[in-house]
């Protein structure tokens, strides 16, 4: 299985992601290593992806979703903020990617960014990930609420493990 563990920027993705990827005994990968140089200084300069821009960044984790599965799964990181991101993210593979949705308030999500150092996405594009976020439907839905344990406890019961 591939694991996605998306929402926006600030929800915990990274830290939840490689939690996962330990009790699971799978690779973790993070979407924003993949992240082309001239879409990191965009949102740098607070200037917002479109989907022109994403295209080649989602083409390229789709392939490495392949690759990943061939290789015996894994937990990936990612915003998927759209229901046409995560079509296109699980477009390589049949059955083997789901996603896991860190879902919290803007109060809190703010609060996060704003405390945390050396990211290139800047606070100011909060609510433009906010109005893009689509929440899925089928995705595993966590709360970034609860305390950390708490979360990966329900993730893996919602695995099955």
């Amino acid at each position: 299985m591939i694991y996605i563990v998306m929402g926006v920027s600030g929800c915990g993705k990274s830290t939840v992601g490689k939690m996962l990827s330990e009790k699971l005994c799978i690779p973790f990968y993070d979407a924003d290593d993949y992240h082309f140089p001239e879409n990191i200084k965009k949102m740098a300069n607070g200037i917002p992806l479109t989907d022109a821009d994403r295209k080649p960044w989602l083409t390229l984790l789709a392939d490495k979703i392949k690759e990943w599965e061939r290789a015996g799964g894994a937990v990936l990181a990612c915003s998927a903020l759209k229901q046409i991101y995560r079509d296109y993210l699980s477009s390589t593979t049949t059955d083997v990617v789901k996603f896991v949705y860190l879902e919290g308030d803007k109060a809190l999500l703010h609060s996060r960014l704003t405390s945390r150092e050396s990211h290139f996405m800047p606070d100011t594009l909060l609510d433009s990930q906010l109005q893009t976020l689509e929440p899925p439907v089928d995705a595993i839905t966590v709360s970034i609420a609860h305390p950390l344990d708490a979360m990966l406890t329900q993730i893996l019961k919602e695995v099955n493990l």
